[in-house]
């Protein structure tokens, strides 16, 4: 059994091939047809939901729903990130014990083609400690959601 979308064609045992029957490999479809994946790391969990919220559930309307890995300690977050498959790391700078912007240093300098890295910070004035975290963006608090929401489309796509 075959079935059909944009061009390529996908077998009953799940193998993709292309319009003129050569294979084609699963990271070649186009990223608006998977659902984004983001690692969100922070001991709190009221952090955690903020940031969820005012995302929202998806990217742009049409667009498949975010998959949320949410995640309280340092060790969780480098054995994620480690496994892979992240469009998105989302890490709070203002964590107990192990802030996210230490581990965005770390995670960067460890993880081979790591993921984008977003780091919530305490304050604007926080910023260059951003950078200096590696971190790809930062958003401070109070969180604006329309400016959180920027920052990880524009990271994600």
């Amino acid at each position: 059994m075959t079935s059909t979308t944009s061009g390529t064609t996908t077998t009953s045992s799940g193998s993709a091939l292309s319009a003129q029957g050569t294979a084609v490999e699963p990271t070649t479809a186009p990223r608006e047809a998977r659902a984004p994946r983001i690692l969100l790391y922070s001991d709190d969990a009221t952090v955690r939901e903020q940031v969820r919220t005012a995302v929202g559930r998806r990217v742009r309307v049409g667009a498949p729903d975010i998959v949320w890995k949410e995640v309280a300690t340092a060790p969780a977050v480098v054995a994620a990130a480690d496994a892979g498959g992240w469009d998105l790391l989302v890490l709070d700078g203002e964590a107990d014990k192990a802030g996210g912007m230490g581990l965005s240093r770390q995670l960067k300098n460890e993880i081979y083609e790591c993921p984008p890295v977003l780091v919530l910070t305490g304050r604007p004035q926080d910023g260059w400690l951003a950078s200096w975290s590696l971190a790809d963006d930062a958003v401070p608090r109070p969180f604006d959601a329309i400016e959180l929401q920027r920052a990880i489309v524009s990271l994600i796509e």
